[in-house]
Order: structure tokens, then C-alpha cells, then sequence
């Protein structure tokens, strides 16, 4: 397979463990980190169409299977992490971490604070209408640039991407590149202080020293269409795993986490058949005692490790 000329990096047989927060997967065919825009717009014009793209951000919600992925996996860096802020409008680059557009948001008076404890950069965010206390990608993004399978520059609303709970819609092979996003205006003290209190509960309850891809189940029910939670009648993913006896429970070198049960561990030597699993077991277990199906928030992509 002949692939077009970049100004990028541009690796064949690239393992993608490393690129993973759970650290494990297999191989993707080709890893293409663009330069910059008109590097990945050029790659993508000039692709065979026959050829299957998958974007990647940092991969914290992601469980790339032992096999690999048969495709061009592109992950942006440098030239897409770019932060300007205006107003209470903030615009940034999809490779940007989250976290960081919290804190610099906050500091310019933007509340956006809700970004600051999600793991991952803003692109997953907007792919899996990231939410935290009370507040999703959904309440606070104007709209959001990609790059089309065809290398086309595109301007996208919130209508397009058809949010919903951990969700949105994009096109198979589209790239998104840049969004622009609304926070109230805030004092940049006060914003600092409600981050700090944020991360104190989480670190207090969940397991963020271990190797996690973040919540691996949805919680089972009661949202609408934008993923606000209707409270009243929300069932929580971590508490029918606890009745089904799930927590801590292994496969292998994966583990249901005894601190958190609805995260998903990477003990040290787990593969990512280890850890799919194991959470396949704790679905059935869930329906065994609850009747509910839970559905994974954990992304997972690619092939089976095959036995020579």
C-alpha cells in the first residue's frame, strides 16, 4: 500500500500501548501525527478511500485490542493544542488536555471548571459528551471544526454532532481539529479554589494512581437527549457492579477496581483480553442480578490477538 508524502511522522507497524493510559493493544497498520493542518488535510485528500482512518487523542478511554487496529490511526500534537481566549469564549486546539483548558480558562475569570477532573484532551471530550458535576460538553460548546475523510475543512454546531449521553455523531474517518466553547464569567480565585475541591473528591474516590481508562460502564439510565442526568431516576453503573458482587473482581492481570468498582485496572501485566473480559463478565453478572445491560463507555477498537 502506497501511502501519500507528509511533512509529518508518518510510522509503520506503530505498537499503541505506550499511546494508551491503560497500556496495552497491539499494532496499527500506519501512526500519522500531522504537522499541522494543511499536512492532515493534504493525507486525508490523498488517502486511498478504501483505506480505514481511526483519530486518537491521548488514549484514556481506550482499549486498543491485542491484535492491533488495520488501519491509519492519526493523532494530533503540536500545531493542534493552541489555546486563545476572548471574552468568555474559548477557543482551542482538540489535542489540548482538558485539564488545561480548565485552569487556563479559569485564570483568564471563564468557568469551565467542569473539564478540569475529565481525563483525555478536548477532541474525546467532544466525541463522548464529557460530563462532570452537573455540566457536559453539550451545555457549553458553540461549535467545532474537522477535518472530512476527504481532507475538507468543516464547521460543525452542537445540532451536527447530535449529542447525547457519552455520546455524539461523526462521520467515520472525520478528524476534529479545533472548538469554541461558552463558561460564565467567574472570579479567577474562586474558580481555582472550586477546582481544587473538585480534585480533592475525586482523588478521595477514585482510583487515579492506577491504570484506568476513567469510568468503563455508562450508568444505566434517566438522561436526556443533551446527557443531563434526570436525577431522579439515575442508577449508578458502580452500585448494580457492587450488588453483583463484581467489585475487585480479576481477570488475569485486570481488576475491577476495589477503590471505585465501575473503573476498569490494569494491574501490571493485564493484556487487553484480560481487561475486555473481565468486563464482559461483569455485564453478564449486572444482567444476572439486575436484568439491566450495562453499556461500555470504554471505547475498544481492533483485532483479536491471533495464536501462531
Amino acid at each position: 500500500m502506497t501511502l501519500p508524502d507528509v511533512r509529518g511522522t508518518l510510522t509503520p507497524n506503530r505498537l499503541l500501548a505506550d499511546l494508551t493510559w491503560l497500556r496495552v493493544g497491539g499494532p496499527a497498520d500506519y501512526l500519522f501525527q500531522p504537522a499541522d493542518m494543511d499536512d492532515l488535510q493534504q493525507f486525508l485528500a490523498n488517502l486511498p478511500a478504501d483505506v480505514p482512518v481511526f483519530p486518537i487523542g491521548v488514549g484514556s478511554n481506550l482499549i486498543v485490542r491485542d491484535g492491533g487496529i488495520r488501519a491509519v490511526v492519526i493523532r494530533l500534537g503540536r500545531g493542534f493544542n493552541g489555546i486563545e481566549i476572548d471574552g468568555t469564549r474559548v477557543c482551542v486546539g482538540t489535542a489540548i488536555l482538558d485539564s488545561m483548558v480548565a485552569k487556563r480558562a479559569a485564570a483568564a475569570g471563564v468557568d469551565l471548571t467542569f473539564l478540569r477532573t475529565i481525563p483525555g484532551a478536548i477532541g474525546g471530550a467532544i466525541r463522548m459528551n464529557a460530563g462532570c458535576y452537573g455540566s457536559y460538553v453539550a451545555d457549553h460548546l458553540i461549535e467545532a471544526e474537522a477535518v472530512t475523510r476527504q481532507g475538507e475543512r468543516v464547521t460543525l454546531t452542537p445540532a451536527d454532532l447530535q449529542f447525547a449521553y457519552r455520546s455524539s455523531h461523526l462521520p467515520e474517518g472525520w478528524v476534529l481539529t479545533s472548538a469554541t466553547f461558552e463558561g460564565a464569567a467567574g472570579d479567577p480565585d474562586a474558580l481555582a479554589a472550586k477546582m481544587d475541591e473538585q480534585l480533592a473528591k475525586r482523588d478521595a474516590t477514585q482510583p487515579t494512581k492506577d491504570r484506568t481508562a476513567g469510568s468503563t460502564f455508562r450508568n444505566p439510565a434517566g438522561y436526556s437527549s443533551t446527557g443531563r442526568a434526570d436525577d431522579t431516576h439515575e442508577l449508578k453503573a458502580w452500585k448494580v457492579i457492587d450488588e453483583a458482587g463484581m467489585r475487585g473482581a480479576r481477570v488475569g492481570g485486570a481488576q475491577m477496581s476495589e477503590m471505585h468498582s465501575n473503573f476498569l485496572v490494569n494491574t501490571g501485566e493485564a493484556t487487553a483480553d484480560d481487561l475486555e473480559r473481565l468486563g464482559e463478565l461483569v455485564r453478564k453478572k449486572v444482567f444476572q442480578t439486575s436484568g439491566l445491560e450495562l453499556e461500555w463507555e470504554v471505547i475498544r477498537i481492533g483485532e483479536p490477538k491471533r495464536d501462531l
